[in-house]
């Protein structure tokens, strides 16, 4: 059975969430959506995830926070991009 506490421990199971959001990104380009609908859609996640690294990994707490804070104006703009779509 693998270490999955290494693997969480590591920062590892951030990185490979990642790596699902920017093939998920790619995804979304080549059917057809714009690149600031993808951006707008992915990078709030995206920086939960690196905030959740940096967590894992025993960063210094300002770099978790700096995360995370960047998620929610991404988010709002996210979702004041689709309340004018409607």
């Amino acid at each position: 059975m693998p270490d999955l506490s290494a693997f969480f421990a590591s920062g590892h199971a951030a990185d490979l969430v990642l790596v699902v959001l920017a093939a998920e990104a790619l995804l979304l380009l080549r059917a057809g959506r714009s690149a600031i609908d993808v951006a707008l859609l992915l990078l709030p996640g995206a920086c939960m995830m690196l905030a959740l690294r940096a967590a894992l990994v025993g960063a210094p707490w300002p770099w978790i926070a700096l995360a995370l804070a960047a998620s929610f104006p991404v988010h709002l703009a996210d979702l004041i991009r689709r309340g004018r779509g409607r």
